[in-house]
């Protein structure tokens, strides 16, 4: 049963409150445990229909993950999902649900109605924000059920990937109504991707339980270690990715908040607060002038 208002407002309460990190990190121990190979099949069955998994996406059948962590980070098998043919077309990088969008103001991104938090904070660059007054942004929550690899919305290159060690609250909706300057506040990995379209900046907030990011082209990068300070980790030469190749991955569910440059990109509608939104699906085109949304 879903948690009442004030259910959500103690809850919250009291994990601001807890010792998030280690406390995810207990949790992710427990996920990372081998599974005996006869108890897989029954175990991770039942955590998929628990959580509304759908296996037949999956590369493989839920006995061949030794652990919790490892079903939890599946790949999808081939051909589960598609790109457009355009290669100009900006897609979604996750799979999840639609969370606010649209053109960032004062330097301001919506969170949720009547919160919102400040692009520099997000990105902890004050310069990068500069570049991204009057540029599109959109928000993508994905819940556990959904597939939890992050990919490259277009083709670019890696130059740099930024760790700001943060609080690890929840981040699903009723936590974004509550919670003021919430993405900014936790814990996250923010990967700018330099494309045709002007640098992306793809940014992973971590979550409690787990909290656990990891980065597909460097195994060094991992969130919530005890004890870790901002780093900025640098690839000379750049990292290149097409569109469509794996960049980040959350272990256990989070968000993904994408930030563009201004006068780049043109949000397509409808991106309704709510929506279904799947890894592949066009989510803006090059912009030609007028709104950042189409």
């Amino acid at each position: 049963m879903a948690l009442r208002a004030y259910g959500w407002n103690a809850l919250i309460a009291l994990l601001a409150r807890l010792p998030q990190g280690a406390l995810s990190r207990a949790t992710g121990r427990l996920a990372d445990l081998r599974i005996p190979r006869p108890l897989r099949a029954p175990l991770l069955g039942a955590f998929a229909r628990a959580a509304g998994i759908d296996t037949s996406e999956a590369e493989h059948a839920p006995a061949e993950y030794d652990s919790l962590d490892a079903f939890f980070v599946r790949r999808l098998r081939p051909g589960a999902r598609t790109w457009p043919a355009d290669p100009d077309t900006v897609t979604s990088p996750v799979d999840g649900i639609i969370g606010p969008s649209g053109r960032i103001e004062d330097g301001h991104i919506i969170q949720a109605k009547r919160r919102t938090y400040t692009v520099a904070d997000l990105l902890d660059d004050e310069d990068v924000a500069s570049r991204c007054e009057g540029g599109a942004f959109l928000t993508i929550y994905l819940s556990p059920r959904h597939y939890h690899r992050v990919h490259a919305p277009l083709a670019g290159s890696v130059r740099r990937v930024r760790h700001v060690p943060g609080a690890l609250l929840p981040v699903n909706p009723p936590a974004m109504e509550r919670v003021p300057g919430l993405f900014p506040h936790n814990e996250r990995l923010i990967c700018p991707l330099e494309s045709g379209l002007g640098e992306v900046s793809v940014v992973a907030v971590g979550a409690y339980n787990v909290g656990r990011i990891t980065v597909a082209f460097d195994d060094a990068i991992r969130t919530n270690r005890k004890g870790a300070a901002r780093a900025t980790h640098t690839y000379d030469p750049p990292v290149a990715l097409e569109r469509g190749d794996e960049l980040l991955a959350f272990h256990l569910g989070s968000t993904v908040v994408l930030v563009f440059e201004r006068e780049r990109v043109r949000l397509m509608e409808p991106l309704a607060v709510g929506q279904e939104i799947r890894l592949g699906q066009p989510i803006g085109r090059p912009w030609r002038g007028g709104i950042t949304t189409a």
